[in-house]
């Protein structure tokens, strides 16, 4: 039986994936730190998460090497430390990273004095120098020659290397925020686009989540439509490719090329969350079926593969199985034939390119590079008749596939992405009709109240089988905040906004700077050798930013203009890198948009699944509507909100309101009637041109 180290003792899959190498590891904790400076031993600190491809090649090469886990303990305090589980971790030493090698990505590699000071990193480092890289070994080597020559010298750079980190995160005084930063955010997206094969990067290819949802504000605000193509292209070209699984349903990752064809194939629940809400917007917007298809896919994977049977969604699933990346994803013909026969293979083949030269080493990624009718007229067949036996190929090639074996499941829940899925969830229940995924939210948001939600320590990052830890971080309770005013909206349950309400006052108690932004960290939680705020987006939308929307919509649910203000201070914040890079802040622009504008305040009172209330939500639900607040009352069981408070069903039949500022247009019964009610409030509507730090809404 392999000897296990300290990592045995965690949750994390990442690093339990870690604890039977020779190396020995420690989890972050004082221990270490503490064993390091006893020693005067550097700190190797390795940062990675349980669906990186890299990370497992590096793990694979050096980490089960004996030779190099003899080095590393001699010579060495080793951390390990799940990214995902501790973005603070993750933030600092990855802009410690970026600034000594210009780049950053995981596996990363830090080595800090014993005092946390970071001064020298990496990402991966192969066993052998190659491709640029030193070996591994002879990079430690070199590193614990200059720390036992030289050791002035590496302390001297790690306190500039640490300042410099420090200095990035510094406040910036903050300036008004002018709506033309929005056009100048398109501008920028518009030079970038890649005409042919959608997106706005050359390859490796990330989906821009929020960026596609600035641009659909955009076109709605001035009707270009160059900006509706750049969206429509780029979602047409993902989702045609193999970034999409077409078989499951849901996203991969990124693309390694320029035209989404081959993924790296882990799939994460936070692109699938934010993809789902762009594409659930596109429908509105275009009325394209295609977009509510892939959206309804998407959701439906996630409920069926990624919700634990307690509520919460799962984290990630990873890139490789059985020790190949893509394994799992993809086919060769001779498989399809026996899953499906000759004749059913030969369609499904031709329409999903799968040959026997392959797409992708040798082998199969499947996607669609051609329209159903072009596949259909070459084998003369009619397109509704051969897309019901394409669906019927789907459901038993997903049902053999799943008797490979899997990737890896990365189960841990993890608060801020759970909320992500609950917001995409109750939007998709909005939006589509479908209670499902309304059912699905809510049992999520109910596993956090019950299992991440102390009544002390607040709202804990992380829960695995029965343990939960870790105090959350600002954008769990900003994604959390946000996620339950959606569920309140969609489902119209009161107490979901109540607790949307406390964790707002909870972040601004313990989260709050002096320049009105949000510090990523608790006032509670651990010293680090600083405390982070940002302002940008990343893979995921910048917290800052998210609980300004969520303060901004509460002010509007709550009749609290205090709470706009500050969801005004938090944005303006950063007007000045905002005025500089505005690409760079999509989801602040988002929700600049929505305090310039303000949003149209709809409530609908009538029995809950009654026929006329129905009707009433589902008009509600084919409007894009990017800017509103929704109130849901009942006769039996009146919404007391301020939004809602007096409003009542007229003549006993479902009454809807439209109003902005609380000042409302009359009520009207008929969906065709508050059509027209919300197509006035599009034209009365009036935007300001800037916001100013503490601008009343």
């Amino acid at each position: 039986m392999s000897k296990t180290n300290r990592l045995a003792a965690e949750t994390s899959p990442y690093l339990l994936q870690h604890s039977q190498n020779p190396v020995d590891w420690y989890p972050w904790c004082a221990e270490a730190i503490e064993r390091a400076r006893q020693h005067n031993k550097p700190i190797f600190l390795s940062i990675g998460y349980a669906a990186c491809h890299w990370c497992h090649v590096m793990e694979r090469e050096s980490f089960e090497n004996e030779r190099v886990a003899e080095f590393l303990n001699e010579h060495f305090v080793s951390i390990k430390v799940d990214r995902e589980e501790r973005p603070d971790l993750d933030d600092i030493y990855m802009a410690a990273t970026v600034a000594l090698s210009g780049s950053g990505g995981w596996p990363m590699s830090v080595f800090l004095t014993p005092e946390r000071e970071p001064f020298f990193a990496g990402t991966y480092f192969p066993p052998d120098g190659r491709h640029g890289r030193p070996g591994f070994l002879s990079l430690l080597t070199r590193i614990v020659e200059a720390w036992q020559s030289e050791p002035q010298n590496v302390l001297e750079q790690a306190k500039r290397l640490t300042e410099h980190v420090r200095q990035r995160s510094q406040a910036i005084p903050g300036e008004n925020l002018r709506k033309s930063a929005i056009e100048r955010a398109a501008s920028d997206y518009a030079q970038s686009f890649d005409p042919k094969w959608g997106g706005f990067s050359p390859a490796p290819k990330f989906p821009s989540h929020q960026g596609l949802r600035l641009l659909l504000r955009h076109h709605e605000k001035t009707g270009d439509a160059r900006t509706l193509q750049m969206v429509r292209h780029t979602l047409d070209c993902m989702k045609n490719g193999g970034i999409y699984d077409q078989v499951a349903g849901g996203f991969a990752r990124y693309s390694t090329d320029e035209r989404w064809l081959v993924p790296h194939f882990e799939k994460m629940l936070y692109d699938n969350a934010q993809l789902s809400v762009a594409y659930l917007e596109a429908f509105q917007v275009t009325r394209d079926p295609e977009y509510r298809r892939i959206a309804s896919e998407t959701l439906d994977y996630v409920v069926r593969e990624m919700q634990g049977p307690e509520g919460g969604y799962y984290s990630a699933t990873d890139a490789d199985s059985e020790g190949e990346e893509g394994k799992f994803f993809c086919f060769f013909p001779e498989e399809i034939d026996d899953i499906l026969g000759k004749d059913d293979a030969e369609a499904f083949c031709l329409f999903y390119d799968v040959s026997v030269e392959g797409n992708w080493e040798g082998k199969n990624v499947l996607n669609t590079p051609r329209p159903l009718a072009t596949v259909a007229r070459e084998l003369g067949r009619e397109p509704a008749e051969l897309a019901e036996e394409l669906r019927s190929s789907r459901e038993k090639v997903y049902a053999a596939r799943q008797k490979r074996v899997p990737p890896l499941l990365d189960d841990k829940v993890l608060t801020a992405w759970n909320a992500l899925m609950i917001d995409a969830m109750a939007e998709g229940y909005r939006i589509l009709r479908d209670p499902r995924y309304l059912k699905s939210a809510e049992r999520a948001a109910r596993f956090i109240e019950t299992r991440l939600l102390h009544p002390e320590q607040g709202l804990l990052r992380s829960a695995r089988g029965e343990k939960a830890h870790i105090r959350g971080f600002l954008e769990d309770y900003a994604y959390l905040t946000d996620a339950l005013i959606s569920l309140y909206e969609a489902g119209g349950e009161a107490n979901w906004l109540s607790l949307a309400e406390s964790l707002a006052r909870r972040m601004l108690t313990d989260f709050s700077a002096e320049d009105g932004s949000f510090y990523s960290t608790g006032s509670s939680h651990e010293l680090l050798i600083l405390r982070v705020r940002e302002g940008h987006d990343g893979a995921l939308p910048n917290a800052n930013a998210i609980a300004a929307r969520a303060l901004a919509r509460l002010a509007h649910h709550l009749d609290e203009a205090a709470l706009g203000e500050r969801a005004a201070r938090a944005l303006t914040a950063y007007g000045k890198l905002i005025e500089q890079s505005p690409r760079a802040f999509a989801s602040s622009l988002l929700v600049l948009d929505f305090l310039l504008e303000g949003p149209s305040e709809v409530v609908v009172v009538g029995e809950a699944n009654a026929a006329d209330t129905e009707a009433l939500a589902r008009e509600l639900a084919q409007r894009y509507l990017p800017n509103r607040v929704l109130a849901l009352s009942s006769p039996a069981r009146p919404n007391r909100t301020p939004l809602a408070r007096d409003k009542t069903a007229i003549d006993g039949r479902a009454t809807a309101y439209v109003c902005r500022n609380f000042a409302c247009q009359r009520p009207v019964s008929e969906p065709s009637q508050l059509l027209e009610l919300l197509e006035a409030d599009r034209q009365s509507r009036s935007p300001r041109a800037e916001l100013r730090p503490g601008a009343p809404l």
